[in-house]
């Protein structure tokens, strides 16, 4: 993940990548990537095995921004937020709806 100006890169491991990237996105997460402003989703993977995404996590969060950067552009050379393209299909989660409004 990475805010507006791309300043910073925030690589993380989550099992719910919709509700961590929604979180984010609404400043729930406290910390670095609220003060960033962290909120657009540029690349991600997914793994069957948590000790595979934990292994993977670590091993980005070695390398160099250059590196980083390089990753990202092969699957999205244009930095595009893949978060709407995460979320279609998905509900909202009950917790970032507001139930009161009517339709």
């Amino acid at each position: 993940m990475t805010n507006r100006s791309r300043v910073v890169l925030y690589t993380g491991i989550t099992n719910r990548l919709v509700r961590r990237v929604w979180e984010h996105q609404n400043g729930e997460i406290k910390g670095f990537t609220k003060k960033y402003k962290v909120n657009r989703l540029v690349y991600y993977e997914n793994f069957d095995d948590p000790r595979d995404a934990i292994s993977r996590e670590k091993e980005i969060k070695g390398w160099r921004r250059s590196k980083k950067n390089v990753l990202v552009e092969t699957l999205n050379p244009e930095w595009a937020d893949l978060s709407p393209m995460v979320f279609q299909g998905c509900e909202v989660p009950r917790f970032a709806r507001d139930d009161r409004t009517k339709e």
